[in-house]
């Protein structure tokens, strides 16, 4: 008897420290970004089961000199922190392109493909809303476009 209660508290105690993480199935809002991030991003999350997730990202900027987007995929896995906080780390890559005109005859294009890391921290209210802040070094190969880009950005995305 004495071991079957022994067993019984150790179930509950492990049922009650280990706390179950529930990331949404989907997720859609904007990534606030700034510097070769391209500013705005629209931002979209699909859970593929357990901890891991894919997001994709289209950011796009327009001026009076120049045009561009990029478009980001990146795979992540999730762990639970505690109570609605989260923290994830990444892997993934994309692609972009961007033309640039000026009065003095200095314009180009370029068509380039990146990879990029991600390592960020994320909360989920008890409304579907959730708030994400993340760091995303990005390795450029194309002819303007061939260095280290630096980005982070506040998310704010809709649970679903």
């Amino acid at each position: 008897m004495k071991k079957l209660f022994l067993l019984g508290l150790f179930a509950i105690g492990f049922t009650s420290l280990s706390s179950a993480q529930e990331i949404a199935d989907n997720a859609i809002g904007l990534r606030l970004g700034g510097n070769d991030g391209f500013g705005t991003e629209v931002s979209y999350q699909r859970a593929l089961g357990g901890n891991n997730r894919l997001e994709a990202d289209l950011g796009w900027r327009s001026g009076d000199n120049y045009d561009g987007f990029k478009l980001a995929g990146i795979y992540q896995w999730v762990w639970n922190i505690e109570d609605g906080f989260n923290w994830y780390a990444g892997a993934g890559g994309g692609l972009g392109s961007y033309s640039y005109d000026n009065d003095y005859g200095n314009d180009y294009d370029d068509t380039f493909v990146f990879i990029a890391g991600d390592v960020g921290i994320e909360y989920s209210f008890d409304i579907p809303l959730m708030l994400s802040l993340d760091f995303r070094p990005e390795i450029g190969f194309g002819d303007y476009n061939d260095d280290l880009d630096l980005d982070i950005a506040l998310g704010i995305r809709y649970q679903f």
